[in-house]
């Protein structure tokens, strides 16, 4: 796939890939909000692509590297995946910001919570206050992302309550079906061994048939989307508006000649699903060379940084409620990292010292 191997080209990757991720998918939800199903496709499409060569073997049956893992438990794996891709940008369809859906998306330490209880796991006072705190700054930046569609978080308007409540609950349930399928991942690599690009590979490639029955809806919005205008880019121009998208002067220049004369869904579709192979690529890499600590941090940098792109490039408004909720989003994130990937695995490395040199030295007195 992407073959990186300095620390920099990695946190380019996740950097450029991310955050240009988050504009192009906002410029496509703006101008046609039920497009998720489109992006999801091409994104598998594209990803499906360009990992092949990772699995590539010409002397294997169907020129593919025999797997660890059996290929039912990547079915059932690529199932999940499917499923959460599919209900994250179908939020979109129901009054979902994309600011608002980073935050929701932040959510994933409460979900893998909720699941390690479930599986007997333990958390500490610290990791259940920050939790505590993710969850008030989630409900914080819902009312405010609420309001700021006009929009009451009461039974006042029902129909436009209905839409937003809807996209909160889809959002959600793709949350907990994230934890358990991390959860089940995570015991895939520990019983087989597997490769992170063994992963990306099946988990895209099985997901690739489900999107049959949908062809219909996926032609129609291909349609809306190659029916939107170009660019139209002026050369020297600082912005150019784009009906609902109004585009920076750095990502007209980036895109060229380009956009003059490709359709504006057509180029940022093909721009998302590029974007989206180098992210989590980066992401990947990220995690296989870097400590879990490093790759909360910087994971939280680039979820921060999207927001504010989203917010500025796009024009949303912040209100008080917003910012609060987004730093205790973000604040109490950073928290659950430091005390789940710094503080607790260095108390029981400090533990384990200090047991080993107990029995070191009760051997000793023995020996005399």
């Amino acid at each position: 796939m992407l073959p990186p191997v300095s620390p920099l080209s990695i946190i380019l990757l996740i950097s450029g890939g991310c955050c240009s991720n988050v504009f192009t998918l906002e410029a496509i939800i703006k101008s046609e909000p039920s497009s998720g199903l489109l992006i999801t496709f091409f994104q598998f499409v594209f990803t499906t692509l360009a990992s092949y060569p990772t699995q590539f073997s010409p002397g294997s049956p169907y020129s593919v590297t025999p797997p660890t893992v059996p290929l039912r438990r990547w079915a059932f794996i690529a199932v999940m995946f499917f499923s959460i891709n599919m209900l994250n940008n179908w939020a979109f369809a129901f009054s979902i910001s994309v600011p608002m859906h980073i935050i929701l998306r932040s959510f994933s330490s409460v979900t893998t919570m909720i699941m390690g209880v479930l599986r007997g796991k333990r958390y500490s006072a610290l990791q259940i206050l920050s939790v505590v705190l993710l969850t008030l700054g989630v409900l914080v930046s819902a009312w405010a992302d609420s309001e700021g569609k006009g929009k009451s978080m009461s039974l006042g308007n029902e129909a436009s309550s209905s839409d937003f409540s809807t996209g909160l609950a889809i959002l959600l349930l793709a949350q907990l079906l994230s934890a358990w399928m991390g959860a089940y991942v995570e015991d895939t690599y520990t019983m087989y061994k597997a490769s992170w690009t063994e992963n990306l590979f099946y988990s895209h490639i099985f997901s690739l048939p489900l999107f049959l029955p949908l062809s219909r809806s996926l032609r129609e919005q291909y349609v809306k989307l190659a029916a939107t205008p170009p660019l139209g880019l002026q050369e020297g121009s600082k912005q150019q508006s784009l009906g609902a998208v109004s585009v920076p002067g750095i990502f007209l220049g980036i895109l060229g000649n380009t956009g003059e004369s490709l359709p504006q869904g057509i180029l940022f579709l093909l721009v998302n699903v590029v974007t989206q192979l180098a992210c989590i690529s980066g992401v990947n890499l990220l995690s296989s060379k870097s400590s879990a600590v490093t790759v909360t941090i910087i994971l939280n940098i680039r979820k921060l940084v999207s927001f504010i792109i989203s917010t500025l490039v796009f024009g949303h408004e912040l209100s008080a409620k917003m910012v609060l909720g987004s730093a205790l989003v973000f604040g109490s994130g950073a928290l659950y990292g430091y005390e789940t990937s710094w503080r607790l695995p260095a108390a029981r490395r400090r533990k384990e010292v200090l047991t080993n040199g107990a029995k070191a030295v009760g051997s000793t007195e023995k020996r005399r």
